[in-house]
């Protein structure tokens, strides 16, 4: 599996493999973290450059769930947000959703202190108009930043080697 920023090229592929692509367009930075089997697209998580930011519209096809394909996208947000700079990534979990709050639970995201907000009404996506009606958490997890690797040059560090 290879996980990779969505390309322009890419999003017919995608689109056509059954993975909505919901958030697009956008112009704010945010793009899209595709995970690909050669050249088939296996799912998606939208990553939104928001403070702090913020994993969106994660879905994973049918047929591929189970596999950790889900993971490794949180994965990889995880590591493109912390390589950018970032100490947290949040994401909103649905009460109705018990089996995509136990895999955030397992990948170390926790209840960020903000009260559970009820979402109700019609939203505009890519596809057409939603009506929505849920109750969405927000939880958080803490990151380790990316720092480039320090080269050590000659001499010794109190008495360690370089």
């Amino acid at each position: 599996m290879n996980i990779r920023p969505l390309a322009d090229e890419e999003r017919d592929r995608v689109i056509a493999a059954g993975l909505g692509l919901a958030r697009l367009p956008r112009d704010d930075g945010s793009f899209y973290l595709v995970a690909w089997d050669g050249d088939a697209a296996l799912g998606h998580a939208h990553l939104a450059l928001t403070d702090p930011p913020e994993v969106q519209d994660v879905e994973v096809l049918e047929r591929h769930r189970g596999r950790g394909v889900g993971s490794a996208l949180i994965a990889a947000a995880e590591e493109e947000a912390a390589r950018r700079g970032y100490d947290r990534l949040t994401l909103t979990v649905s009460v109705a959703r018990p089996e995509a709050q136990r895999l955030y639970r397992r990948l170390g995201y926790r209840d960020a202190g903000t009260p559970a907000r009820r979402v109700t009404g019609t939203v505009q996506i890519r596809t057409g108009p939603l009506d929505v009606d849920d109750t969405l958490l927000t939880w958080e997890k803490p990151l380790s930043i990316s720092r480039p690797a320090v080269r050590r040059t000659g001499g010794s560090d109190e008495g360690g080697s370089p």
